[in-house]
């Protein structure tokens, strides 16, 4: 009898086990045991490489790590390929938060000194993340480990958007976008929050007609007031113009008439402010012959601009209050109603208001991306998990917008693109990168960059076609389409159906075949995880104490596509006693099985038989679950087996035939051959106990490592 220890500890083991697994090479799909035709491919989502791993981190590296598993045991060249992500705004804010605790900003710094503090950082985060990925297990191909900051990932970015920017598909142009003047950065429509807020409306003379609006500090910006076309009081003045009495001056301002006002909110009435009102940016659009251009009334600090007169300079909300104060002793207030709700825009980050910009900026016409992308979901070559995110997947394609590629973050991919300042052309210079030596159009080499950087997801909407190497390195070749991308259902816009257009536009492939969607984490009540409530959970934390198989089970059981995932310390500890539950059945085994002879041949019982042949039926149903992508189930139907089945009644069965000679044989080689099978089953769950368990059965047929064993076959 080995001399086995009464207690697993997973703190004395887990590091030991993934050095042996690592040192195997087996994670690297070409170093894999026998000749493997089919390949099975996940690119990992890269982890933002800002902060340490959390919660929503393990949930996916524990969902991959069991398809790679499963995949490589079925005899398939697995490659789960890792990496990191610059993440852009994202870790801009995290830095900026980490200077201000040292009384620094980076306005007060050069950008390139600023660049090379967050890259350093980044750097050192990256290796710190790359280590808890590998306590959670993660049997990714650390020698493909990318960075999207990596020179031949930027080379491809560039490619790419050199390449729309021949065809047509990427212009720049003065259009309205959201606005954070905290962070001093546009955000597409996807980054931007909707809250519900209480404002006054106030109702404004303006002239012979009243307007109602929450924004009167604005009002220097208007080209118009609209009204509906159908709209009774107000048809004498359409195609008009009323004189205004304003704080700066009187004003005569032009009636139009769209169909998009809507006569019951406030008078009927609406001012038109199309530099800083989306909707108000549309009906200029429809009417540019009747209005004219947009005013410009707040700039990108949140400060009033010089066309405001006396209020230049003033911050929004403190020149609405201004505003106010002047207009009701002018008497150009009617009414105002303090209870008015209505949805306001926020940014993400920092939940101050965002406000509507005209800014030039990089947009990529997304509709004829949108057409192709629908198509391939249409024609089954991408498959959803769960199949009812295709409806919202269809929704938002085809209801899609220009999308904002430019960012004014200092940490980034910056913009191929160039402006010669002596040139009178207004044409953009664009390159792989590199500065151009001189003016194409008029010679000068007085060139200046756009100081602009590409949106991340721009950059990571690459990351599939990008991190294997295309066109023509032969990761690509072998690995493209890959099989599946594993990621959570919060980011279906901002990247899954990103990659989708982007990966048929570059390659004219599908960049994967199925699309699984997981959902937020929360907590036993419920509610979302987070720092300020109190109820954040630590992986790494837990792992050390419960151990990281009995984390694992806990994100797995109960965790269904699409659906938001409960988690708790209980829960964790309730899959602790699992995990010692099979270290003790394997214990009687140890026991039990002393004087077994593997390479005997023995004749099993048939009682014996029909254990096996009902266990053949806990194997086959395995795998058509896992197939299946019903993580949950598998592991739920396992653990039910495990332990009330084969713990329960097999097990306590056993110690009397285990003593009786005749059938004492038959027993102990039924047991082994079950308990080896549930390693294998249990494996791609909880790989750290089941590696340790099968190095040590006494198994007639055994790989180095179960991690590259044959996946179990009903007998």
């Amino acid at each position: 009898m080995k001399d086995i220890e009464k207690r697993y500890v997973p703190a004395d083991n887990e590091k030991k086990i993934y050095s042996i697994w690592e040192k195997s090479g087996f994670f690297n799909p070409d170093n894999l045991p026998g000749k493997r035709k089919e390949a099975f491919t996940i690119i990992m989502p890269p982890p933002n490489a800002n902060d340490p791993l959390h919660m929503g981190h393990a949930v996916f590296i524990t969902l991959e790590d069991i398809m790679i598993r499963y995949n490589r045991m079925n005899g398939k060249k697995a490659l789960w390929l890792p990496g990191s992500d610059h993440a852009g705004f994202e870790t801009q804010v995290v830095y900026e938060k980490k200077l201000a605790k040292q009384g620094r900003s980076r306005l007060d710094m050069k950008r390139e000194d600023f660049y090379k503090e967050v890259l350093k950082y980044t750097n050192e985060n990256k290796k710190i993340t790359k280590e808890q990925m590998k306590r959670i297990g993660a049997s990714a191909d650390w020698s493909r480990d990318t960075f999207t900051l990596d020179k031949d990932i930027i080379d491809r970015v560039y490619k790419t958007f050199k390449r729309m920017v021949d065809d047509g598909l990427i212009y720049r142009g003065e259009r309205l976008v959201n606005f954070c003047t905290h962070h001093r950065t546009a955000f597409s429509e996807l980054e931007i929050e909707r809250v519900e807020k209480k404002d006054p409306l106030y109702y404004m003379n303006y002239g012979p007609i009243k307007v109602a609006t929450v924004r009167p500090e604005t009002k220097f910006g208007d080209t118009a007031i609209a009204v509906h076309p159908q709209d009774k009081r107000y048809q004498k003045y359409i195609g008009k113009s009323v004189r205004v009495k304003t704080l700066i001056g009187d004003r005569d301002i032009v009636v139009i008439s769209d169909k998009t006002v809507d006569p019951e909110f406030g008078t009927g009435a609406v001012k038109i402010t199309p530099a800083h009102d989306f909707n108000d940016f549309e009906v200029w659009q429809r009417h540019k012959k009747e209005m004219p251009e947009p005013i410009k009334v707040v700039d990108e600090t949140g400060r009033m601009t010089e066309v405001t007169g006396p209020y230049k300079g003033l911050k929004v909300d403190e020149a609405r209050k201004r505003v106010v104060v002047d207009m009701e002793k002018a008497g150009l207030i009617d009414k105002i109603d303090k209870n008015y709700q209505h949805s306001v825009s926020v940014c993400y980050k920092c939940k101050k208001t965002i406000e509507p910009l005209l800014k030039e900026q990089w947009f990529i016409k997304t509709k004829p991306l949108a057409k192709p992308a629908i198509q391939a979901v249409k024609n089954k070559k991408i498959l959803f998990v769960p199949k009812s995110s295709q409806k919202v997947y269809f929704h938002w394609l085809r209801n899609i917008n220009d999308w904002n590629i430019s960012r004014q973050n200092w940490w980034g991919i910056p913009i191929p693109a160039w402006k010669c300042l002596d040139c009178k052309s207004d044409k953009w210079i664009i390159t792989d990168g590199k500065k151009p030596e001189e003016c194409p159009s008029c010679k000068s080499k007085k060139i200046e960059r756009d100081p602009d950087v590409f949106d991340t997801w721009f950059s990571s909407g690459q990351w599939p076609f990008a991190t294997l190497r295309y066109p023509d390195n032969s990761d690509f070749k072998e690995f493209y389409p890959t099989s599946v991308m594993e990621t959570g259902y919060d980011i279906l816009f901002f990247w899954v159906a990103r990659m989708i257009m982007l990966g048929i536009y570059v390659t004219g492939k599908v960049p994967f075949k199925v699309v699984y969607l997981h959902g937020l984490v929360r907590d036993q009540d419920r509610q979302k995880m987070s720092k300020s409530k109190g109820n954040v959970i630590d992986p790494l934390a837990v792992t050390e104490i419960y151990g990281t198989d009995a984390l694992r089970m806990a994100l797995i059981v109960g965790n269904m596509p699409g659906k938001d995932i409960i988690v708790s310390e209980d829960k964790i500890r309730g899959y602790r006693n699992f995990i010692n539950k099979i270290w003790n059945i394997f214990r009687f085994l140890n026991f039990n099985t002393e004087d077994y002879d593997p390479a005997k041949t023995v004749k099993l019982t048939p009682d014996d038989k029909k254990i096996l042949n009902e266990f053949n039926k806990v194997i086959d149903k395995t795998t058509r679950n896992l197939d299946a992508f019903r993580f949950s189930q598998a592991a739920e139907d396992l653990y039910h087996y495990c332990w009330h089945t084969f713990a329960d009644k097999i097990i306590e069965d056993s110690k009397d035939l285990l003593q009786d000679k005749k059938t004492k044989c038959s027993r102990q080689r039924l047991l082994v051959e079950i308990m080896g099978d549930m390693m294998r089953l249990l494996h791609p769950f909880i790989p750290f106990i089941t590696e340790k368990i099968y190095q040590n059965l006494p198994l007639r047929k055994k790989t180095p490592l179960l991690m590259v064993d044959n996946w179990p076959k009903a007998k």
